[in-house]
């Protein structure tokens, strides 16, 4: 039976049977493996964000402009800013390389997605294994990541 409280053990099998762990030796490279996988994951996650907030393609153009009496080269930004009311629609367009561009940065998007989403329930599971020491690998290894990735998040595409 599994048990259902933390243990501080050094046998846990992880995943998949194969992956059994015997011994000091094989729970420090088990927290290790771990870790790297949850800074994986966090470094995932930001890059995701970074990639759909940073990129020009990601972001949707507007379908209206202000109409031609309401453009002009006034001082005043109150004179020269359309109300809402004075928008017009512009007309479709074809779809161009940049709606494709769209498109592939959808997928690979979802292709993200689908890792991320993976990669975290792998170590939801290991977290479950109810170790102490792949608990504390996987704390580190979310603090770590994220302090690495995060100054991804201020910068552009």
């Amino acid at each position: 039976m599994m048990p259902m409280t933390f243990q501080v053990s050094n046998n846990v099998t992880l995943l998949f049977d194969f992956w059994d762990v015997h011994g000091p030796a094989g729970m420090v490279l088990s927290v290790f493996v771990v870790l790297l996988l949850t800074v994986f994951y966090e470094v995932l996650k930001v890059w995701r964000v970074w990639l759909g907030n940073g990129s020009k393609l990601s972001q949707p153009a507007t379908r209206y402009t202000a109409p031609p009496s309401c453009q002009t080269d006034s001082s005043s930004v109150l004179d020269s800013s359309p109300s809402e009311s004075s928008l017009t629609p512009i007309e479709p367009q074809p779809p161009t390389t940049s709606t494709r561009k769209s498109w592939l940065l959808h997928v690979v998007q979802t292709l993200l997605h689908i890792v991320q989403v993976t990669l975290g329930y792998m170590l939801m599971l290991c977290v479950m294994s109810y170790n102490t020491w792949i608990f504390l690998g996987v704390i580190i290894g979310s603090v770590l990541g994220y302090f690495v990735s995060f100054p991804l998040l201020g910068q552009t595409v």
